[in-house]
């Protein structure tokens, strides 16, 4: 790093610390009913901006208080909230009473009667992400968490490292919260993940290189100055927000559990979250115990957590992504371990499929329930149907597929399908022509 690249730095250091001084919580942070403890050696710490165990260097994550949580959390007050993932708040990782704005999560769960016959599934549901404010991912569900603890930590400035999504995300809760963002993502990222990411205002910075390439960055950028990284030193809270589709998915089935859920896999984090969801509702009575199984889905052309649990292998081997599928292209992903450990014990399994299965699976899921997915929903659907086919999945077991985001922001993926339009005259006669050759056809 050369002097001046240094000086910038130590200035807005500077210059982010007296922000960060000044818009200190007023609560005290012993008050939480939450702190961090280390996946590996268990150790517990006090909340801080960190993603690390000081210890042993493993990942840390979120653990609750659950004597305190059980008071208040119960069916009865639950259905009285807002139908959104604030109703969950006690399991959360943001303070006694914290309130948004911001109406994130609570999608739908589609019961997807079309697409189980096509597959061979009888009680087929679709969790639906596609639609969930504000951005129409997943990704708006983790990022509520991150900017919740960003604001206690009292940043001022946020980022991330972004396959797309989550580019989206941060940069619409980040403009909504009158934060400064910082975006960084592949130079080939889709055209419309990075209008959408624009749009907001963000600043936006395209890397030569790859998601993990652009993630290492972002980790060096964030020991230089003090900014949330969502997903990097905010990424034990970032990542509680993906326990919400686990929450609602139990809630929606009448507090039951399925036998399967199929998730898609990038860096490996949301499959674990959900099964540490169901885990707290069992704890706290309010599900049934059940042993749930967990299926990953990956894309053939980066399938690193996918090759890995078929080939036995504890741990993955990284890869160089090659695929349409830029949401899921993460070579090496940070909860690949524990992703492969999660699915292995729940008695599940991996698979990835093709670009070609990806996108004939995306057209089938749409014109079978009317949802338009993005390559990631393309490629659970597609496992979906693989894992049937191989018998993992039985006809009469409840299964759901998570669908993670919009079709609207990969269309290029459609790109090069053929659709037989017909283009008429405005009469009577040329629609009779035309609707005859169709039924004929």
């Amino acid at each position: 790093m050369n002097a001046s690249t240094r000086t910038g730095f130590a200035t807005q250091f500077e210059s982010t610390q007296a922000h960060a001084a000044e818009a200190q919580p007023a609560s005290d942070p012993a008050s939480l009913h939450f702190e961090l403890k280390c996946r590996q050696c268990g150790r517990r710490s006090p909340n801080a901006a960190r993603s690390i165990c000081e210890e042993c260097f493993s990942p840390v994550e979120v653990a609750y208080d659950l004597d305190y949580v059980r008071r208040t959390f119960t069916r009865d007050n639950i259905a009285q909230r807002p139908t959104n993932l604030w109703r969950y708040a006690e399991l959360l990782p943001v303070p006694h009473g914290y309130s948004s704005t911001l109406p994130v999560g609570f999608t739908p769960l589609v019961a997807a009667r079309k697409l189980g016959k096509a597959v061979g599934l009888d009680h087929l549901y679709v969790k639906n992400d596609a639609v969930c404010f504000p951005t129409l991912s997943f990704k708006d569900r983790v990022v509520a968490m991150a900017l919740a603890a960003a604001k206690r930590f009292g940043f001022s400035v946020v980022g991330c490292s972004s396959t797309g999504n989550l580019a989206n995300a941060v940069a619409a809760q980040a403009a909504r919260e009158g934060l400064e963002a910082w975006i960084f993502i592949p130079q080939d990222l889709e055209a419309a993940k990075v209008l959408n990411t624009r749009v907001y205002g963000a600043n936006v910075v395209k890397i030569k290189g790859n998601y993990d390439q652009v993630n290492r960055l972002c980790s060096q950028i964030a020991d230089q100055l003090p900014w949330g990284f969502v997903n990097v030193n905010l990424r034990p809270y970032y990542a509680e927000g993906s326990k919400t589709v686990g929450y609602e998915i139990a809630e929606q089935l009448g507090w039951c559990l399925p036998d399967n859920v199929v998730v898609p896999m990038a860096g490996g984090s949301l499959i674990g979250k959900i099964q540490k969801a169901f885990g707290e509702l069992i704890e706290l009575g309010l599900v049934e115990p059940k042993q749930v199984k967990f299926f990953g889905a990956q894309a053939t052309g980066c399938s690193p957590i996918s090759k890995a649990v078929k080939g036995g292998q504890e741990m993955f081997e990284p890869q160089k992504p090659s695929t349409i599928v830029r949401s899921l292209a993460i070579g090496n992903p940070a909860d690949g371990f524990y992703a492969i450990r999660g699915i292995r014990e729940s008695g599940g399994w991996a698979e990835d499929v093709s670009d070609i299965e990806t996108v004939a699976a995306i057209r089938l899921l749409a014109e079978t329930e009317g949802i338009f997915t993005e390559t990631a929903g393309g490629v659970t659907t597609a496992v979906t149907r693989k894992l049937v086919e191989q018998g993992r999945i039985q006809a009469h077991e409840t299964t759901v597929a998570c669908i993670t985001g919009n079709g609207l922001k990969t269309l290029d993926a459609l790109a090069s399908e053929a659709y037989d339009d017909v283009v008429i005259e405005p009469k009577l006669a040329a629609f009779e022509a035309c609707l005859g050759e169709r039924q004929a056809a």
